[in-house]
């Protein structure tokens, strides 16, 4: 079993619900839910001008290799009608592997650790909330 931390976001509809229904998606997958950061409201980062967004980190276990997880990932968010239109447009969800163990990968289509995360507060705040040694200080 593997721990990765996830980012979670949501900035269109019920945010709150959507990261929720988004957490039960995960637990339907058979991953377990380690920790949830307290949820944070945050300014958007690139893309067109769009509302505010809801943003947490979550730890969970996971026997999922990374690209069958970001498989996984990529079909909650298509079920919960995350469409993409615009690059860093609005969406009901959004779900980024953050970390996966002490995993170093670069693909063109998964870079773990995430290449943004500690240029984004929205990731740094929570993510040392639950997990501060992997924050440096």
């Amino acid at each position: 079993m593997s721990i990765v931390y996830l980012g979670i976001g949501s900035n269109l509809g019920d945010r709150r619900d959507n990261i929720e229904k988004a957490i039960a998606f995960l637990k339907k997958e058979k991953m377990k839910v380690l920790k949830l950061a307290t949820l944070i409201e945050t300014e958007p980062v690139g893309g067109p001008k769009q509302g505010k967004f809801l943003n947490s980190v979550v730890k969970i276990q996971t026997e999922l290799e990374p690209q069958k997880l970001l498989k996984v990932l990529k079909s909650i968010e298509n079920q919960m009608g995350r469409v993409k239109t615009v690059q860093d447009g609005p969406r009901p969800i959004d779900l980024d592997i953050l970390l996966y163990d002490n995993l170093k990968l670069n693909t063109p289509s998964l870079t773990i650790p995430h290449p943004r995360m500690l240029e984004r507060d929205f990731v740094l705040i929570p993510l040392k909330e639950i997990a501060d040694h992997l924050v440096e200080k």
